[in-house]
């Protein structure tokens, strides 16, 4: 690919922008203060910034580290005790100060907005130096095709082209060095207009993290600063810094990829698909951080706090205008599950005597809208939020008896600890050895989706049906790719 100068905003930005963070915003922003006044949510935004800060080195292959040991870390904190051998690729040293490196750029970010301070190319090039001060080399292509090490240039801009070479063959170009100053010094001009423009973050973040990566200004680290710069960005928004793992490396890639095409789209849902995740577990894991604190006056307040709803006209209008569409949305997920039930059998009646196919619902407040509990808070748990199913449980499955027994289940309940107008519906498959009801002998739980579907009361209608059929089709061809692997 051959390198060519930055551009500015795509013309159709105004479509790129995700519908579904204004109102999952307004009722963050209602809570959040609530959440940071507690005096735990520093705990969880702790852990959040070492997951980055351990993920970020890994997806720039900088170290290796053990899923189990990366859970640990992030939980305890970042100490090399808690890493035993065999656990890294590298020196536990060394993967410590990377990681404490990075860490401590995350929370130079926040320090960045709080003195409201003007992004500028002096800033980033304090970032890279940060990012890479525990980092003295780098890897380097000689002449006769070798690689091999060579000192590490920090905080300045690439002395020497940079341009990485694919498995193929061919070549990635990236900006040359004699004008890598001229296109930073754009990126930062239209970075300030598009803030007085109050484009979308998920937009900006992805726009400014491309741009920064064409040009490449640094001749290593680029990686780990666009990420620094798109968590700039949120962070400035009263967002969460960008959360990228291991596991989204395949489909960063593809998206920077296409990015590079001229097409951000993928780019813009992949950051926004990590600030939805991070706004869901800050609503649900901050109030089981909460819990876990078991302090006198934290359980005091909470129980006040919760006094207070229970009088208050306002969340209960709330959660009865949720529950609404929760109601509308139920009956489109039925309508669709019957359809397929359909499909099915239709699709096999002359290749199976007695296709078993069916439909079970328990709308809210039915007998049985307790069954479940059991898949749908394990469901909870790979996605990393709490499943609240007191206030308000809905479900439906489809039951699928060829070959062997599979249920894809969709489940309406409250996401956190309490209830103040928020719902999601996750979806999960799992098999049994049975089609009866209940809940033994299940195995193989997989949740369907990587984040639940969220809404509340502060969605628009016609908005919130369109994009819960989008997101009910995905969820039913995972479903059914599940099935099939089990024929």
């Amino acid at each position: 690919m051959q390198w060519q100068p930055i551009e500015d905003l795509p013309s159709n930005w105004e479509k790129l922008a995700n519908t579904e963070f204004p109102p999952l915003l307004t009722v963050w922003n209602e809570q959040a203060q609530r959440l940071r006044s507690s005096g735990e949510f520093k705990t969880f935004m702790e852990r959040l910034r070492r997951e980055i800060a351990i993920e970020t080195g890994i997806i720039e292959r900088l170290y290796t580290l053990e899923r189990g040991i990366t859970r640990l870390l992030i939980e305890e904190g970042i100490n090399e005790a808690l890493i035993p051998h065999g656990a890294t690729d590298r020196p536990v040293n060394f993967v410590v100060s990377l990681i404490q490196d990075q860490e401590a750029a995350i929370e130079g970010l926040f320090d960045f907005v709080g003195g409201q301070r003007t992004l500028t190319t002096f800033y980033i090039k304090e970032l890279h130096q940060l990012l890479t001060q525990n980092q003295d080399t780098t890897e380097a292509k000689t002449s006769t095709g070798q690689i091999t090490r060579v000192p590490l240039i920090k905080g300045d801009w690439k002395k020497l082209p940079n341009n990485p070479e694919r498995p193929d063959g061919s070549m990635h170009e990236y900006c040359p060095p004699e004008q890598a100053a001229s296109e930073m010094d754009n990126l930062i001009q239209w970075h300030h207009q598009h803030q007085a423009r109050q484009i979308p973050p998920e937009v900006e973040a992805a726009w400014l993290h491309h741009r920064f990566t064409q040009i490449h200004p640094f001749q290593d680290g680029n990686g780990r600063v666009a990420r620094c710069l798109a968590s700039l960005v949120f962070i400035q928004a009263g967002w969460f810094p960008l959360v990228l793992t291991r596991d989204d490396r395949g489909v960063y890639i593809a998206a920077s990829e296409q990015a590079d095409q001229g097409d951000l789209s993928n780019l813009i849902s992949l950051f926004s698909r990590s600030q939805k995740q991070a706004f869901i577990r800050s609503l649900g894991l901050s109030e089981q951080i909460l819990s876990e604190g078991r302090r006198a006056q934290v359980v005091i307040a909470s129980i006040a706090d919760k006094l207070k709803q229970n009088k208050s006209a306002t969340i209960q209008d709330r959660c009865r205008k949720v529950e609404s569409f929760a109601a509308n949305l139920f009956e489109i997920a039925s309508e669709r599950l019957q359809d397929i039930a359909n499909e099915i059998r239709l699709s096999v009646q002359n290749l199976i005597n007695d296709p078993r196919v069916f439909r079970v619902s328990a709308p809210a407040g039915d007998p049985k809208s307790y069954y479940h509990r059991y898949q749908v808070v394990e469901t909870a748990k790979q996605l990393g939020y709490f499943a609240n199913l007191r206030p308000y449980h809905s479900w439906i499955q489809l039951g699928i008896d060829i070959e062997s027994t599979t249920t894809i289940l969709l489940s309406f309940h409250v996401l956190g600890h309490e209830y103040r107008g928020i719902l999601v519906c996750s979806a999960c498959a799992y098999h049994r050895d049975n089609a009866e009801e209940g809940e033994r002998n299940i195995s193989e739980i997989q949740a369907l989706t990587d984040s639940p579907f969220q809404f509340s009361y502060a969605d628009e209608e016609s908005n919130l049906t369109e994009r819960f059929k989008q997101w009910l089709e995905d969820v039913l061809v995972t479903g059914l790719e599940y099935w099939n692997k089990s024929i």
